[in-house]
């Protein structure tokens, strides 16, 4: 399987089978429900699924290497046996990442940037898979204790620079890796923003640029009501700016109306490339 990049803005739709993320948890924690989530979403036009069976909202309590994959591995082999778009297993464990590519995930996703876990980038050398590699500072339940930092944008490089070139080193070909500065992950919400605003920064280290800030609180801090306003139009909105930003795939709860709002985005990007297309 191959991903190609720069032609659109790729599409990944989240798919948590778990209890308690922050967003969706306990809605697709059923195999079947998350199946008929899967489909929806591949009838919306994700380009990528995205599976997790773990929270990584702040605070959020560790699982059990066998109860993460008893939760993710049936779901990733029914979505890769019934739909064509590739899967990814959104883990910092070596042990289900291995696991969920025999079981058919073609992209490991891991918020620790391969740190948690000593064997995560032999592992996705092993297997040949894509990987996505994300800053973080801490681990869920303690990330926003150290949100300082001088130069938000040159430290979040810099370490996303050396993270790539250990893993490159490890075995991982440069061409299957990804880079996603983890907005909402040890930042403060300034921070967040500088990061999107910078986007285009983070190209320079030669990689794919994901983006995950779908329903965040980095969007909810803008609003007085609390948990009154939908997010799903600031959503939109921030992610069709990190589109013309920089980013490469878009990691989002709402498929259809991203599919639907980054198509102008793209067209505008592809002007732009032209050189003064429309002046």
């Amino acid at each position: 399987m191959s991903l190609s990049f720069g032609e659109r803005t790729l599409v990944m739709g989240i798919l948590n089978v778990t209890p308690d993320s922050f967003y969706d948890g306990g809605r697709y924690s059923d195999p079947s429900a998350a199946l008929d989530r899967a489909a929806l979403m591949v009838r919306e036009g994700a380009d990528i699924i995205d599976i997790g069976g773990e929270s990584a909202r702040p605070g959020a309590l560790p699982v059990p290497a066998q109860e993460e994959m008893d939760r993710v591995c049936p779901v990733i082999e029914a979505v890769t046996s019934r739909f064509s778009v590739p899967v990814s297993v959104d883990t910092y464990k070596a042990v289900v990442a291995r696991e969920a590519v025999r079981k058919g995930a073609a992209i490991v996703n891991d918020i620790s940037g391969f740190t948690f876990d000593g064997g995560m980038a032999s592992t996705v050398a092993e297997c040949g898979c894509y990987a996505v590699i994300m800053h973080t500072r801490g681990e869920p339940g303690t990330m926003q204790q150290d949100v300082r930092y001088d130069n938000v944008v040159a430290e979040v490089y810099a370490r996303l620079r050396d993270l790539t070139g250990l893993a490159m080193r490890a075995g991982v070909k440069k061409e299957k890796i990804i880079v996603d500065p983890g907005i909402g992950f040890g930042k403060t919400l300034d921070n967040n923003y500088e990061i999107i605003f910078n986007l285009n920064c983070f190209r320079r280290l030669g990689f794919p640029v994901l983006i995950g800030l779908s329903r965040k609180s980095l969007l909810r801090k803008l609003f007085d009501d609390a948990e009154g306003t939908d997010l799903l139009l600031p959503t939109v909105a921030l992610n069709a700016i990190a589109a013309e930003r920089g980013a490469d795939i878009v990691r989002v709860h709402d498929v259809r109306p991203h599919v639907a709002a980054l198509k102008p985005v793209d067209m505008i990007k592809r002007c732009s490339a032209l050189h003064g297309c429309g002046n």
